[in-house]
């Protein structure tokens, strides 16, 4: 990169610290105008900062990294004064008057992966760690981050490309009568590769899903208590609860964790035919909520004899994983303990909490089982771009076992390139201009 950029990385406000990040090759110069005795690395220097007129625009501290010993690879220069967004302001056109330019979102992190500092998967774990909604999440984005997702797809990719080079090897002896099918070198490397890949896979969905969430939906009759159940969960008044039915008439939203996975909890309208329009326009967008959930909570009242669990499931998408919950326990009598065509129906209390710990539980059972005892050590981020590339390799490998078995090595040979450009998307070493752009324009300005 022959330019430098510059951008207010944290800027906390009155009584904190500011920080300005500089990158590039005026890094230096930019930090001379400022400071104008010699700059020793990694060291912070007490300065003033001052405009073009000499007048001080805040005092505070500089550090310079040189290249290539800084998290872009690049010269780079930190202004750390006080978080007044104004003097950060005034300090950033300073910065550019001596040479820099604004900063693109993601650009530092765009150059660290461009000047080899890490791969695309460590450089997304950047974005994932900024963005991560508990603490297991923040976890899994720093093992992520330290290269731990990158070394498995390595591994993986190692074993690709020693079964390509085997495979490419005997297609150079056409004299020999080769039997792809029969040969116990093939046979031995392909079982391997695809157990690490399996594997590798099933983490990789693991990681996408603490880093995603699920997407969990309450839907039920008006009164079942779904505002309650909702309040309950994530332990504060969200949603306005009354005796009222058709109190609900918009979709509420509240962020929860459970095992460390985030989940987003919704409540939504109670399912009736109402004339009411703007209760009817509610109902209307609880049923598109429930097209993208992961898993239904079907919600009852024990007070609510003429309601059923059928009723409410047969709206549902057939694959739809869905949960039977009758709230109110207190009041359940054996009549109300309908059977359910999915799984046992919960009883809770949201007034007492008896059985909601039961439903936590079961909730992660049906839509993250892997987290649902053991949590989420050893996990590392993951993206559904990652996951999607991952089944690409199992679909290129599966065609190449075909042509092994029919004696094509070369159209099987052909495949495992194939499947090693998708692997290798993951962590960067093949990526279109268009992915990376997409990728780095999702994060913060000044990271």
């Amino acid at each position: 990169m022959t330019d430098t950029i510059a951008a207010i990385a944290t800027a906390p406000g009155a009584g904190g610290v500011g920080i300005i990040r500089i990158s590039g090759v005026a890094s230096r110069a930019i930090a001379a105008a400022f400071f104008s005795r010699p700059l020793r690395q990694r060291y912070a220097h007490f300065t003033e900062f001052r405009d073009a007129d000499g007048v001080e625009i805040d005092h505070g501290l500089l550090l310079y990294f040189q290249a290539p010993n800084s998290f872009t690879g690049e010269d780079v220069v930190e202004l750390q004064v006080h978080g007044s967004p104004i003097a950060l302001a005034m300090l950033l056109r300073r910065c550019f008057q001596l040479g820099a330019r604004h900063a693109r979102a993601g650009e530092f992190t765009e150059r660290a992966f461009l000047n080899q500092k890490m791969d695309l998967a460590q450089a997304e774990a950047v974005a994932d760690l900024i963005a991560a909604q508990s603490e297991a999440a923040a976890t899994a984005a720093i093992r992520s981050l330290e290269g731990e997702f990158s070394r498995h797809v390595k591994s993986v990719l190692t074993e690709l490309t020693d079964l390509r080079t085997y495979v490419e090897a005997l297609i150079d002896f056409p004299e020999e009568d080769i039997r792809f099918s029969h040969d116990r070198q093939i046979t031995d490397r392909s079982a391997r590769l695809n157990a690490l890949l399996a594997t590798l896979l099933i983490q990789t969905k693991h990681g996408q899903r603490l880093r995603d969430g699920l997407y969990v939906v309450i839907i039920g009759p008006p009164n079942a208590g779904k505002s309650s159940l909702l309040n309950a969960l994530a332990q504060n008044d969200r949603a306005i609860v009354t005796a009222i039915a058709g109190t609900t008439r918009d979709v509420l939203r509240e962020q929860i964790t459970i095992n460390g996975v985030p989940i987003t909890l919704v409540d939504t309208a109670g399912l009736r035919e109402s004339a009411d329009a703007i209760e009817a326009e509610g109902i209307r967008r609880a049923r598109l909520e429930v097209e993208r959930a992961d898993l239904a909570i079907l919600l009852l009242g024990a007070d609510q004899p003429n309601f059923s669990f059928a009723d409410l499931q047969s709206s549902l998408p057939e694959s739809l994983r869905r949960i039977c919950v009758i709230n109110k326990s207190d009041l359940l009598t054996p009549e109300l303990l309908q059977p359910s065509d999915t799984a046992e129906i919960l009883s809770i209390s949201t007034q007492t909490g008896s059985g909601l710990a039961e439903l936590c539980n079961k909730i992660l059972a049906l839509t993250a089982p892997e987290f649902a005892n053991e949590g989420s050590a050893g996990a590392f981020s993951a993206r559904l771009r990652h996951v999607q590339a991952l089944e690409l390799v199992q679909a290129h490998l599966a065609k190449a076992q075909s042509w092994l078995l029919a004696e094509h090595g070369e159209l099987a040979a052909e495949e495992m390139r194939l499947a090693q450009i998708s692997l290798s998307e993951i962590t960067g070493v093949f990526s279109a201009d268009d992915l990376l752009g997409k990728i780095f324009s999702s994060f913060c300005i000044g990271k």
